[in-house]
């Protein structure tokens, strides 16, 4: 087993942690509020949230500050779209809690994060941990 495999699992952990903080419990009202509009400032700001975590585990794990950058830059896209996409489609379908869709919606916006780690795990492999 290549060497670098214990640090990547460390790395997609330290992102999960990341994850359920910068998900669960750093949201403000600003960011959870009117969620359906494209341009949302709370939704830049959790997506900004969710970068400086991820700056964070990284600069943890060595990668090199333009590597930082550039993988800051695509996670706000992605995780911005991401969350309006979920936000986009509860609002069309008027989901709420007690609706197996809404659980259905919540549980494929998460998988995109996780895979959207998988990817950046990826990317620190290719581009900096060899």
């Amino acid at each position: 087993m290549p060497e670098y495999v214990g640090s990547v699992l460390l790395l997609l952990c330290a992102l999960q942690v990341k994850h359920m903080f910068a998900d669960f419990f750093l949201q403000t009202p600003k960011m959870l509020a009117g969620r359906c509009a494209y341009v949302h400032m709370g939704r830049a700001q959790h997506a900004g949230v969710h970068i400086i975590g991820s700056a964070i585990v990284f600069a943890l794990f060595g990668a090199p500050v333009v590597f930082i950058l550039v993988l800051a830059a695509l996670e706000w896209v992605v995780h911005f779209h991401i969350d309006f996409g979920k936000a986009r489609y509860s609002e069309v379908k008027k989901l709420n809690p007690q609706q197996a869709r809404f659980w259905q919606a919540m549980g494929a916006d998460q998988m995109l994060h996780q895979l959207t780690y998988v990817a950046m795990a990826w990317a620190w492999v290719k581009y900096t941990a060899m």
